[in-house]
């Protein structure tokens, strides 16, 4: 069974073994933690943004990345707390479409499947993921279509988030999960 564990602490301070960012398909990262993201770990960055460019990321998908280790320069010293994995969550089209609930699930169970050969033969134990990009959307704007209702309104985190999490990565074997939220959500 997976531990998850909620936490203020900083992410990229942090000694997981694979993060996972929440994306978007366009390619356009406005959260500052994954704009950090991006230069400290170009090289994910690159294949991210190439895979939205070509059109090859689909909503509800998760690109993961095995990074290349840093042999030269001032990235060898930190290199042992860096991440070797990083995983490319997909929830939204664009930075500012809210999460839909059906994305995040098809996304999580996509994590999933990618997970277990990595926690079987990897040996991945400690995983942190950013929770930020999933709790802070805006919605798109005012509109009366009911059927566009649920497009227009963003998940909450005690709500819909949490429990998808828990119910998506619970069942994981012997592995850690830090779940790193913003300091105004209580733990």
């Amino acid at each position: 069974m997976a531990t998850l564990q909620l936490t203020h602490a900083p992410i990229l301070n942090s000694s997981a073994q694979l993060l996972i960012l929440p994306v978007n398909t366009a390619g356009i990262l406005l959260d500052t933690i994954l704009s950090r993201a991006k230069t400290l770990y170009p090289d994910n960055y690159q294949r991210y943004f190439r895979a939205c460019r070509d059109s090859s990321l689909a909503v509800g998908s998760c690109l993961l990345h095995k990074r290349s280790l840093e042999h030269a320069g001032l990235g060898i010293s930190s290199n042992g707390n860096q991440p070797s994995y990083i995983a490319n969550l997909v929830i939204s089209d664009h930075p500012y479409h809210p999460t839909r609930l059906r994305w995040l699930m098809a996304a999580l169970g996509d994590l999933q499947q990618q997970l277990i050969p990595l926690i079987r033969y990897q040996g991945i134990r400690r995983v942190a993921l950013l929770a930020r990009p999933l709790i802070f959307n805006k919605p798109q704007q005012n509109s009366t279509d009911e059927s566009n209702i649920e497009n227009l309104i963003p998940l909450d985190w005690h709500t819909h988030i949490l429990p998808l999490l828990t119910q998506a990565l619970k069942n994981l074997p012997n592995i850690r999960i830090d779940i790193h939220l913003p300091k105004d959500i209580t733990l």
